[in-house]
């Protein structure tokens, strides 16, 4: 799988916020998207996820214009996980992990069938949310929560995910366990990711490139340590910052605003 956008755009209505991003999700690669409130990170995952329609250019997934695809064929290849902070599912979390199979039944068809139960289980059980199949969603914690959709995205079987700030409401030790287990589940299932994220040295210490946005624009887009360094951090941020060495790689450390 191949996400490339060229001289993408898209807004709302008469406001432009992504101005013309050029950038390539390679095939099984970890990108995370960056940037300061308001610079279009989570209006620009809702571009290439169709949620909203470019204003100029082309989001395309393995040569095919994301935007003119059937609304099926992209969802048996992008699954998107939302911020869910409002949430209040009343359904099982088997049974919303069986939507993901939704894309790959015609229209008349309303029963699942051996493969996609099969699916469906491997789903629960990737993500270790077996045991809690027959909880009603609305009673999951913010992390168990988190794997409930991620096991739907994998049923869905598609190999493009992209996830809206999927920390933002998890406390550290969840946080952590959530991209532990994303990690593990892009390599062994050769997965492409897409991740909008709030937390830089979150961003530094899982994804493989970085990409940073400001007022619309992609201002760098890179390795962390390539990425994260004090000149651009205050470009973005209004930071200053340096990088430091970790047992987990390079981080940042803010030392003041400015």
């Amino acid at each position: 799988m191949t996400l490339i956008t060229k001289d993408f755009s898209t807004g709302y209505q008469n406001k432009e916020v992504i101005k013309s991003i050029n950038l390539t999700l390679k095939n099984v690669e970890w990108l995370g998207i960056i940037g300061a409130n308001g610079s279009g990170k989570s209006t620009f995952l809702k571009g290439i996820s169709r949620i909203l329609e470019p204003s100029s250019g082309a989001a395309f997934l393995n040569g095919q214009n994301i935007h003119l695809s059937s609304t099926q064929g992209i969802a048996k290849e992008i699954s998107v996980l939302p911020q869910l902070q409002t949430l209040d599912l009343q359904m099982s979390v088997y049974e919303l992990v069986c939507l993901g199979r939704s894309p790959h039944k015609r229209w008349w068809e309303t029963d699942l069938n051996q493969k996609d139960l099969l699916k469906v289980d491997q789903s629960l059980s990737l993500t270790d949310m077996t045991a809690l199949k027959n909880k009603p969603v609305r009673t999951l914690s913010g992390g168990q929560r988190q794997r409930a959709f991620l096991s739907l995205a994998l049923a869905q079987d598609a190999k493009t995910l992209l996830l809206d700030e999927p920390t933002t409401f998890l406390d550290v030790h969840y946080q952590l366990q959530f991209l532990d287990l994303l990690k593990r589940l892009y390599k062994d299932q050769d997965l492409s990711i897409i991740t909008v994220i709030h937390d830089v040295n979150l961003a530094a210490r899982y994804c493989d490139r970085i990409a940073i946005l400001k007022d619309g624009r992609l201002i760098a887009l890179d390795s962390p340590r390539k990425v994260l360094t004090p000149d651009l951090m205050k470009e973005a941020f209004q930071v200053e910052a340096c990088q430091i060495e970790t047992p987990i790689g390079v981080q940042m450390c803010i030392i003041k605003s400015y």
